[in-house]
């Protein structure tokens, strides 16, 4: 599938543009949450409509692994 097919595609430019940005500026050494705290914040100021730990079902081989 062609990259300009994509649905989502300017949506997914801007959250991995904005992902990289956070952990650039951050770099390691941070423990996930902070990591997390900061990519959801930076979301938000970009209008973005963000929900954290969005529980889903997840399926393997037709059964419920989580």
């Amino acid at each position: 599938m062609n990259r300009a097919e994509l649905l989502h595609a300017s949506t997914t430019d801007q959250i991995l543009k904005t992902f990289y940005h956070v952990y650039n500026t951050l770099g390691s050494g941070f423990l996930e949450k902070v990591h997390e705290n900061a990519l959801f914040k930076a979301l938000n100021k970009q209008g973005l409509l963000v929900e954290r730990q969005k529980s889903i079902a997840v399926y393997s081989e037709g059964d419920l692994v989580g």
